[in-house]
């Protein structure tokens, strides 16, 4: 590159030095940022780079000057905090939905936000490589797919896929579609993450339901000229009520259900029901309450979870379910002990 472009660029490799090696814990003297130029074919006089540093301010770059024995400069105030940063880099880190090739992506992307020494301390903390990732990469694109067809309002068609075990041929874990590979075709209205997946909330207007599916198991998703429909029943749709009665966002007949729990597990409701919870004494130990549920499986392994600790008190059905669930179970472990 010739003498005059490298001059040109001055201004811009001196805000890249700064936004890389400096931070309130790492400055640069004047010293420091010229020789840190010329490492990229830069000559420039100390006048100057005041100069620099001033228009980097004007700009809107955060330069801050610190005097001690000579004057340090570093880059102050950043779009985002090491804290925030960190918040990021966890996120990214937990998502089950995200694979570990792309969360090793995101996060190398998120550390181009501090500065090189900050950065160091997001790397410490990526521990990703034992944690239970998907295994669809195609997700990444799933979601920007499915935020266009909101945008846009229209429907999508997609294929469903469900895991299926085979002792047959090489692999054990095989992907099977279901309805035999046919397309399924929704209105999409929401995204939400719920228990580590990410899922699609949609309208199907076959079965005229609201309906979810995990987006790790959705393939081949295509934008339809077709307008999605559904709007009716999403004008008054609450995302927050919806996952306190999904359980695991696995469907199943909405009841009103009846519990009765022990004091100490008041926690775990608000956690499971939130806050706004009407609540009733049943004796000096225990309370009640009423809400609606999908019951489902895994609302009935939810309650088995908590042991002694809670009791189905109505309605008949599904108390009857749960009579029969536990039947099922202890005469699994009953066989084996034979055995």
């Amino acid at each position: 590159m010739a003498k005059g472009a490298n001059q040109k660029l001055k201004c811009l490799y001196l805000a890249k030095i700064l936004l890389e090696n400096t931070d309130e814990e790492n400055a640069m003297t004047m010293s420091d940022i010229l020789a840190a130029l010329a490492m990229n074919g830069i000559k420039a006089e100390r006048k100057s780079i005041y100069d620099d540093l001033e228009a980097l301010r004007v700009f809107g770059i955060d330069v801050v000057a610190r005097k001690g024995k000579s004057y340090e400069y570093f880059i102050g105030k950043r779009d985002f905090q090491l804290a925030e940063l960190k918040l990021l880099v966890d996120a990214v880190q937990s998502s089950k939905f995200i694979t570990e090739r792309k969360s090793e992506q995101l996060i190398k992307k998120v550390e181009q936000l501090a500065s090189k020494k900050q950065a160091e301390q997001l790397q410490r903390q990526i521990c990703i490589k034992n944690r239970v990732k998907t295994m669809n990469e195609s997700i990444y694109y799933n979601v920007d797919k499915i935020h266009t067809a909101i945008s846009n309002g229209c429907k999508i068609c997609f294929k469903y896929f469900e895991w299926k075990v085979s002792f047959t041929g090489g692999e054990k874990l095989k992907k099977q579609l279901k309805r035999n590979g046919s397309n399924y075709i929704i209105s999409p209205w929401e995204l939400t993450w719920d228990d580590e997946n990410y899922y699609l909330i949609g309208y199907d207007s076959l079965s005229k339901m609201i309906k979810h599916y995990r987006v790790d198991k959705m393939m081949s998703i295509e934008l339809s000229p077709e307008k999605r429909d559904g709007q009716e029943h999403f004008n008054s749709f609450n995302l927050s009520d919806y996952q306190k009665k999904t359980f695991s966002m696995f469907g199943g007949k909405e009841e009103k259900v009846t519990m009765q729990f022990s004091n100490n597990m008041i926690g775990v409701v608000v956690d499971r029901f939130g806050k706004d919870i009407i609540i009733s004494k049943c004796d000096e130990n225990s309370f009640q309450l009423t809400v609606g549920v999908n019951v489902s499986p895994q609302f009935l392994g939810w309650i088995f979870a908590l042991g002694d600790d809670v009791k189905i008190l109505s309605p008949k059905s599904v108390v009857a379910q749960m009579k029969k669930q536990s039947k099922k179970v202890s005469k699994l472990y009953k066989d084996k002990e034979k055995k």
